[in-house]
């Protein structure tokens, strides 16, 4: 069966009126013996992973794009059969019938639009964490790939491992009883933040084109400071610390617990956030009760701020040797103190551990890109962190930022996407693109 995509007539005549349009055309059925032809967006940095883990998944790389050719030399050496662009778009346009899926490792604020093109030409997507810039972004992309049916994966690795899967079997069988109080925290950032000025303006490298690297975002002149890496302080390219980090360390007490929409966020921060973000920063959402939890706090902590001391009482750590975990969860019946990456996970009291041991409901599989090549092969389920859990994850990680900038407690109405004691925070929910990139 031959790949379908949009047509080129329509691609191009969507890309010279200025605005992206979209139509869906279904993605094709495997063969028994067919690999998957991958394109990637963003091919150096984590891209360069991203891309390579496709390849060990069993996808074949048929394109590369970067608007950096110097930073994405080694991937370019590694698979030299791969087309080189700078512009997705027209690798898109080009490729689009020998495309069947994308990778998107580009700075968080062109994830919407790489993979919302992709989508609309019924390509499956891979899309690093945060899956967008925006609270309004990810809920757009979320229903986009639902009704265009395409296999989809948010980057954040740690959701495909065993220490989160069988820690959400855990926390469901009640090893701590029901949920009161989550507390997560990390060291970011580790790139600067407070920054309260745009830089000056710098020489542009010869291999990078400034013009669509900045692509939606507000232009402004290069500086080495937001690119290739210290963009995640910024605003206008990135999501901080707490978009940086939330999508892995919030994970697995978001998914235990099956949360949905908090109902406030509220944030104390130090450091100017008017450009970027802050030095450090205390979130609190306040999730209703569920099935797993009561009402209920859930803390995010960054740039050197921890739990207060009464929350690690009675646990072999305090806020001072607490960080080889990044969580920990208070229930009626005990603490359970957890890192994403190992399941040497400690409660208290230890008991507990022996008390609950239940059987495996979770799939478990080899790796996130394993699982998300082959389900577009048919050989597997819908990935665990497909769009339609990661979209509403994303929406809840992104309104700490908005407590963040707005300096207040925000009343959130989730399923309109409103802050409703705060119609300033409409800009932010949903921001304006550069001329050309509306959609």
């Amino acid at each position: 069966m031959s790949r379908k995509s949009l047509s080129r007539r329509k691609f191009i005549k969507a890309s010279a009126a200025g605005t992206f349009a979209f139509q869906f055309v279904p993605s094709r059925v495997f063969g028994a013996n067919e690999r998957v032809a991958v394109a990637g967006i963003g091919s150096g940095g984590k891209g360069a992973s991203d891309i390579a883990g496709a390849n060990g998944a069993g996808a074949d790389i048929v394109g590369l794009c970067d608007v950096d050719e110097g930073r994405a030399a080694g991937t370019f050496k590694k698979f030299p059969k791969a087309q080189r662009f700078k512009d997705f778009r027209k690798m898109l346009e080009k490729m689009g019938d020998t495309i069947d899926a994308v990778t998107v490792s580009t700075p968080d604020h062109m994830h919407f639009h790489a993979a919302m093109h992709a989508i609309g030409m019924g390509k499956h997507v891979y899309v690093q964490k945060p899956l967008t810039h925006s609270i309004w972004e990810a809920r757009t992309m979320a229903n986009a790939a639902a009704k265009h049916k395409v296999i989809t994966q948010m980057g954040n690795q740690a959701h495909a491992g065993e220490p989160i899967r069988r820690a959400v079997e855990l926390i469901r069988a009640g090893i701590v009883g029901k949920v009161k109080e989550v507390h997560t925290w990390t060291n970011r950032p580790i790139w600067p933040q407070g920054q309260a000025k745009a830089l000056p303006g710098q020489d542009i490298p010869k291999a990078m084109d400034w013009n669509q690297w900045i692509g939606p975002a507000p232009m402004r002149e290069y500086n080495a400071g937001y690119a290739p890496f210290k963009w995640r302080g910024w605003w206008d390219f990135g999501t901080g610390a707490l978009g940086d980090m939330g999508c892995h360390i919030m994970d697995m007490p978001f998914w235990a617990l099956n949360l949905k929409h908090p109902v406030a966020v509220e944030a104390k921060q130090e450091g100017n956030t008017t450009e970027s973000g802050p030095n450090r920063s205390i979130v609190t959402y306040t999730f209703p009760a569920g099935e797993y939890n009561y009402k209920m706090p859930f803390v995010w902590y960054d740039g050197g701020f921890m739990p207060e001391e009464s929350v690690f009482e009675g646990t072999i750590v305090n806020s001072k040797n607490a960080k080889k975990f990044d969580m920990i969860i208070i229930g009626d019946k005990g603490k359970f103190l957890f890192n994403r990456n190992s399941t040497k996970w400690k409660t208290t009291p230890e008991s507990l551990v022996g008390k609950v041991a239940p059987e495996q409901t979770i799939p478990r599989v080899k790796n996130e890109d394993q699982e998300w090549v082959d389900a577009i092969r048919g050989n597997g389920s819908e990935p665990l962190s497909g769009f339609n859990y990661s979209g509403p994850f994303t929406e809840t990680v992104l309104l700490g930022n908005l407590a963040i900038r707005l300096g207040k407690q925000i009343d959130w109405d989730g399923p309109n996407l409103k802050a409703t004691n705060a119609p300033e925070a409409a800009p932010l929910i949903k921001r304006e693109y550069r001329k050309g990139w509306e959609i």
